[in-house]
């Protein structure tokens, strides 16, 4: 009985070490770089737009620069790639 299971158990153990581990690895990188995208930096939305963090609105909304005055809000979930890390933008002086 033993002899016909380990087929199985090699086959699985092959299968998580060549896809399921490294995937998750994958995941838990993007996931830290989409928390970790902060004001100033250019990203790529997965729609494919590219703009610069202006504003992060809350744990789950960026609010995105693509073009000049032009600003749109974007989930998190939806960043696709951190393109270039920048300075923190200032905020004007108050008067």
């Amino acid at each position: 009985m033993l002899v016909q299971f380990a087929p199985f158990v090699v086959i699985f153990a092959i299968m998580y070490f060549l896809i399921l581990r490294p995937q998750q690895r994958r995941a838990k990188e993007q996931r830290a770089m989409v928390q970790g995208a902060r004001r100033g930096d250019t990203i790529v939305t997965t729609g494919g737009l590219i703009g610069k963090i202006t504003k992060a609105t809350d744990d789950t909304e960026v609010e995105l620069e693509i073009a000049p005055n032009v600003r749109v809000r974007v989930a998190r979930s939806g960043i696709g790639d951190v393109r270039a890390k920048g300075e923190p933008v200032k905020d004007a002086p108050s008067k």
